[in-house]
């Protein structure tokens, strides 16, 4: 089974057993025919129901153009991809635990440098080489955290691994024998609503609401997603719900720092809400890093 190709912040993958519990009948039975994912991020979800499900037409969607383009290289080209990262990987090994970080910085600044003059919008050569320091960057980088300033630069530190796995040729293949039959597009999550099937099933992992001012990974692109983001984001899920489409949302829980604060309950009052155990796996500090729970939404099912 294929796997997420990036570490990402907010992956599901810890989460993914119990996500695949609450995931709609309909799915089994064939009723659901198109599975949609706006905010695909590393994929979690997406590459996990693939084989499951192998009958659904799929289509990813999000705002990151840094992703965007990591996806389509995948889709049209993995092998030179998969030639460019061998070369990175490669030069890395060969240097000293020393030197190491030396090169790192020196491909951050490469892939910040080509940035004001890249071409997001239409597929060429140098796509490659972009996913394939991309990929690099966040198998080198600290903790696997992608994010970037308010200019959209890259700016995380480099990570203290012995020896990451740089190249993983054999899921990278098997990512992009997924994506050969997915639609892969780059905007806003509402952009879904424009021609969406009635058999469909979305499941929205958005940047989440940060449970303090400093828990905020938003910065996923410069443009962030705030409170009113959020509330947009019910919104669509309102209309979907009227047109009979079924949807899950993933998102954290308010209440594991403030029992008072009701931002999601009250939001999607009207919808099933259930809290799941999940492990906050992203801080600087270990002692920061433990059991929390996270929410999930749907419009289907009983409700507790």
């Amino acid at each position: 089974m294929a796997k997420p190709f990036l570490k990402w912040a907010g992956g599901k993958r810890q989460l993914l057993p119990t996500i695949q519990q609450h995931l709609p009948p309909q799915l089994a039975t064939g009723e659901i025919q198109h599975y949609i994912e706006p905010f695909v991020g590393g994929g979690a979800l997406l590459w996990a129901i693939a084989p499951q499900f192998p009958h659904l037409q799929r289509g990813i969607l999000d705002l990151n153009p840094e992703l965007i383009v990591a996806y389509t290289t995948l889709q049209r080209d993995v092998e030179a991809l998969i030639a460019d990262l061998e070369t990175l990987q490669g030069h890395y090994f060969s240097l000293t635990p020393g030197q190491q970080p030396q090169y790192y910085y020196q491909i951050r600044a490469q892939f910040n440098q080509q940035r004001a003059g890249f071409d997001f919008h239409t597929y060429n050569p140098p796509w490659i080489q972009r996913t394939a320091m991309l990929i690099f960057l966040n198998r080198t980088c600290f903790n696997g955290l992608f994010r970037v300033n308010s200019k959209g630069e890259f700016n995380v530190p480099v990570g203290r691994y012995k020896n990451p796995k740089i190249c993983d040729r054999l899921n990278l293949t098997e990512v992009s024998q997924v994506l050969q039959s997915t639609r892969i597009e780059s905007g806003d999550f509402s952009q879904i609503e424009a021609g969406i099937k009635p058999n469909s099933f979305v499941y929205f992992d958005p940047p989440y609401r940060p449970l303090n001012i400093t828990a905020s990974f938003n910065a996923y692109a410069s443009q962030g997603f705030d409170e009113q983001d959020q509330i947009r984001l019910k919104e669509l899920c309102d209309r979907l719900h009227h047109q009979g489409i079924l949807f899950m949302v993933s998102n954290s829980d308010p209440h594991n720092t403030n029992p008072d604060d009701h931002f999601f309950d009250d939001l999607y009052g009207d919808y099933r809400i259930i809290r799941i155990p999940a492990t906050r796996m992203i801080n600087s500090k270990a002692r920061k890093r433990g059991p929390i729970s996270e929410l999930l939404i749907m419009n289907y099912g009983d409700r507790p």
